[in-house]
């Protein structure tokens, strides 16, 4: 059977919008002290500076459909879902003022973790209402997971 699918693409624009937003703000105001990254010693696996903007514009974006098609969904668990999201957004805003803005990468390494606890939780939540928009998380968990050892490492080999 066929199931027609409508878009609504206001509430699709926003969605996409408010994590776009978020980064691009976090980004701005890390900006000068990103340039330091630079200069730090980072383990073998660690990616060019160059392919940052570029995955977090794509997971950005992956979770913003991700989150309309829970905004959208008729599920009585959406609002406790989309609040889990709004709070993983904030710890995921604070995370680039901790390890770039305050050098404070131990600290900021931590807050990494309880990121991904926070998205494994939302992954969840998502998954009980739309398999899809859980899916769509798991490219961002995936690099949290990648990221906690880049943050990690970079702790570790220029520890003073």
């Amino acid at each position: 059977m066929y199931r027609s699918v409508s878009i609504r693409l206001k509430p699709l624009f926003f969605s996409i919008l408010i994590p776009l937003a978020i980064g691009l703000f976090a980004g701005l105001l890390t900006r000068n002290q990103m340039m330091q990254y630079d200069t730090l010693q980072k383990p073998a696996l660690a990616p060019p500076p160059s392919a940052f903007p570029a995955v977090w514009t794509l997971l950005y974006i992956l979770m913003g459909i991700s989150s309309y098609l829970i905004w959208t969904s008729y599920s009585p668990g959406k609002a406790s879902a989309l609040r889990l999201y709004a709070i993983q957004l904030a710890v995921n805003f604070v995370w680039p003022i901790l390890f770039f803005g305050l050098r404070l990468r131990l600290i900021a390494f931590l807050w990494l973790c309880l990121l991904i606890v926070l998205v494994v939780c939302m992954i969840s939540r998502f998954y009980a209402i739309n398999h899809t928009a859980a899916f769509l998380q798991i490219p961002y968990l995936v690099w949290l997971l990648f990221a906690a050892y880049l943050n990690l490492s970079v702790f570790v080999l220029n520890v003073s």
